[in-house]
């Protein structure tokens, strides 16, 4: 009976895990879309191209190769940046939806929809969790496409190495003896089964999972 209650605890912070990593998803797509509606607005104005091109003309003593280098250059350099900016504001939403929910609710929608939370609600708790759990889950991840988007192609390979390393080192544990997952050990925290625990405080309960 414990084995089996073990068993599907394990299942269901796995479910919740990804109806929260589904919720970071539609956040990342519409970021997404808003920074592409950023992009294609900067590439059409027409009249500011014009503009920033005669001034480039004009500085660049004929020499029209050098200004179209340069007004390429600017062009990419703002593209780049609105990325670089969607991927910053990824980090901090994710950052802020899991420090907010565990502050508030002891719980994430995804766990809070599995019957799961997470103790203690301190302050100090919900900080480092919410902080492991978004670097785990996004931010180093951000880091390696940013760094392939500046054109660092190995170090962005060998952050994508240390992404994946740092999500099973997170996850992974969440399957053994103690189902502790990286995020519970730094900020000392459990994840919990709260129908179990109605559960065993009913008279002549069955603790369930």
């Amino acid at each position: 009976m414990c084995d089996r209650g073990t068993s599907v605890l394990k299942l269901r912070r796995a479910v919740a895990w990804f109806i929260d990593f589904a919720l970071v998803a539609g956040a990342a797509s519409l970021l997404a879309f808003l920074t592409f509606h950023r992009i294609a607005a900067l590439v059409t104005d027409v009249p500011g191209l014009a503009t920033r091109g005669g001034l480039d003309l004009l500085t660049s003593r004929g020499d029209v190769v050098g200004a179209s280098e340069h007004l390429g250059l600017s062009l990419w350099d703002s593209v780049v940046l609105d990325v670089e900016e969607a991927f910053g504001a990824l980090v901090v939403v994710t950052f802020l939806y899991q420090w907010t929910c565990l502050r508030l609710l002891g719980r994430t929608l995804g766990k809070g929809l599995l019957g799961l939370r997470v103790t203690p609600r301190l302050s100090r708790h919900a900080l480092r969790r919410a902080a492991v759990t978004t670097a785990a889950d996004v931010a180093v991840y951000a880091l390696a496409c940013v760094l392939l988007i500046e054109g660092h192609f190995l170090l962005s390979l060998l952050m994508w190495a240390v992404a994946m390393a740092f999500f099973l080192v997170n996850a992974v544990p969440v399957f053994f003896p103690g189902r502790r997952s990286l995020a519970d050990r730094l900020a000392g925290t459990s994840v919990e089964g709260a129908f179990r625990r109605v559960a065993s405080q009913a008279p002549g309960g069955v603790p369930q999972d």
